[in-house]
């Protein structure tokens, strides 16, 4: 597991006019870190910093070891990042203290594994169709993967995988099917083409 460190100062400075000015000014993004019953702190961070850090990965996953000048350094998860809708800004970053010894709920993305060689859509001829493209676990910050890969080989037309049928690191649970059944989502499936599915429609009436 690699563990990243990210360079912090506090900021006493708050709302969204000083956010603004933060950001424009100063090219560093507002953010907070909160979590295990202790009080929130508001932080600044260099945007450029933090566009490195999150080229890996294994940044929005892995323990961030927060230097905080002036302060106590924190052990954070990165929980939410909020990017601008079309410029190349980081609007606001939130941070979760973490205890290694307790569980934490994070999204974690899904990768899809040879698509090109799958077998409903290069022998069956239908279309492959991502119904998910995160998932959110819950595991001890130690055991957090990157990602989870799902392996589209033998996926048939017509048929979907589903949540309870990803293969999980040991430790990590899927938070949705903790609640029942009726929550086992599909992550991936083979269907159809548009066109063929109007024509087997047709064909029927």
């Amino acid at each position: 597991m690699t563990d990243f460190t990210l360079n912090a100062v506090v900021r006493s400075d708050k709302g969204k006019g000083a956010s603004r000015r933060l950001r424009r000014l100063e090219a560093s993004t507002p953010a907070i870190v909160y979590g295990l019953g202790k009080e929130p702190v508001s932080l600044s961070l260099e945007m450029r910093e933090l566009f490195k850090k999150l080229e890996n990965e294994g940044f929005y996953t892995h323990i961030i070891e927060l230097n905080i000048e002036g302060a106590d350094n924190e052990k954070v998860i990165l929980k939410d990042l909020q990017r601008h809708p079309f410029k190349d800004v980081i609007l606001h970053a939130d941070f979760l203290r973490v205890d290694e010894s307790c569980k934490v709920s994070i999204n974690i993305p899904v990768h899809f594994a040879n698509e090109a060689a799958c077998k409903g859509v290069k022998v069956e001829g239908g279309a492959l169709m991502r119904l998910l493209t995160e998932v959110e676990i819950s595991a001890l910050p130690s055991q957090m993967p990157e990602s989870i890969n799902v392996d589209v080989t033998d996926l048939g037309k017509g048929q979907t995988i589903h949540l309870s049928d990803l293969t999980l690191p040991a430790g990590v649970e899927i938070v949705a099917l903790s609640k029942g059944a009726d929550h086992n989502d599909g992550v991936v499936s083979v269907v159809a083409p548009k066109g063929a599915a109007a024509e087997e429609e047709a064909g029927e009436e």
